[in-house]
């Protein structure tokens, strides 16, 4: 009972006098530090500084482990792939960016393949032996058009007229092919043209604004010249004997499409007239009435529908 009596006389001692007693036992021990009492005062800063152990989680066979720990095999190899997925995403686009790709690589290689052709592609495919004109003619009569000649391909240097060139100049001149074809009769010459340029899509655009918007695919002095080779119906066909002609200005290929027709027996054309206007309801000039603008137009299409073959689908429609 004295000893019960002690133990609940002990449990009522306050903090001071267990100190006390403490003490006593043993002198070898420091007392609690008050302020690590749950009872004691808050610090003037308000809050308690409170520090977070570190997290865990828990490895294949349940076993705790801390979470922010080394990465695994598996983390790892996520986490280079990821780095070098984007090294090869970032080292694209910049290359895009330094080659001036304007993200359509469809477009621009259609455009770039196009340049090519006038090499790559053979003469015949470009210029076909014989040419099939389904409905070409005056009152859609059908044509057939036959290749008398070739020209060497060259540049542009005494193929054209100095006019019509300073014209062509801010796009260039890389390569020119011409062909010359006679009609079913023989009586017409036509001589066609593919001027391959070195400009860029936003010249060729360029370009055949001008083009359009002053006319000048239907002034006089801006004629291409024909090709005559000697010991065929064409050997008279020279710069006075032009009567009809077209320009096609193209934007999706780095080509200038023309035509010239005229008669194959020499006469000579005061006024040569565009393809155009000579397919006019009503048109009554010689060219005309002759249908050698018909011959100069359906040519001229369909030697860019070849062209076009080899390139792609046409995203324009032939002139």
């Amino acid at each position: 009972m004295a000893s019960a009596a002690r133990q609940g006389h002990r449990s009522a001692e306050s903090p001071s006098e267990t100190t006390t007693r403490l003490r006593r036992v043993r002198p070898d021990v420091s007392p609690p530090d008050p302020a690590l009492s749950w009872s004691a005062h808050p610090a003037p800063e308000g809050r308690p500084f409170v520090t977070f152990g570190q997290p865990e989680g828990y490895d294949a066979h349940a076993r705790p482990r801390p979470l922010g720990g080394r990465l695994g095999p598996q983390a790892v190899a996520a986490a280079v792939c990821l780095v070098l997925g984007m090294g090869l995403v970032t080292g694209a686009v910049t290359g895009s960016w330094l080659a001036g790709d304007s993200g359509d690589g469809g477009e621009r290689s259609a455009f770039t393949e196009a340049a090519e052709l006038w090499h790559s592609v053979p003469v015949d495919e470009l210029f076909p032996p014989t040419v099939q004109g389904q409905g070409a003619g005056p009152g859609s009569a059908d044509r057939t058009w036959t290749r008398i000649a070739v020209a060497p391909d060259g540049d542009c240097a005494k193929a054209l007229d100095p006019l019509l060139d300073k014209v062509l100049a801010p796009v260039g001149c890389r390569r020119l092919l011409r062909a010359t074809y006679a009609d079913a009769t023989r009586s017409h010459v036509t001589t066609v043209g593919l001027l391959f340029t070195r400009g860029d899509a936003a010249a060729m655009t360029a370009l055949k604004a001008r083009f359009e918007k002053e006319h000048l695919a239907e002034r006089t002095d801006l004629v291409p010249l024909p090709y005559a080779r000697k010991g065929t119906v064409a050997e008279g066909f020279g710069a006075r004997q032009r009567a009809a002609w077209t320009v096609s200005v193209l934007t999706d290929a780095p080509v200038v499409v023309y035509a010239v027709s005229g008669w194959a027996d020499g006469r000579t054309v005061d006024t040569p007239e565009p393809a155009g206007r000579a397919l006019e309801s009503g048109a009554d000039s010689a060219p005309a009435q002759a249908g050698l603008g018909h011959e100069a137009r359906g040519l001229a299409d369909r030697v860019e529908r070849a062209l076009r073959k080899n390139v792609g689908p046409p995203t324009e429609q032939p002139s």
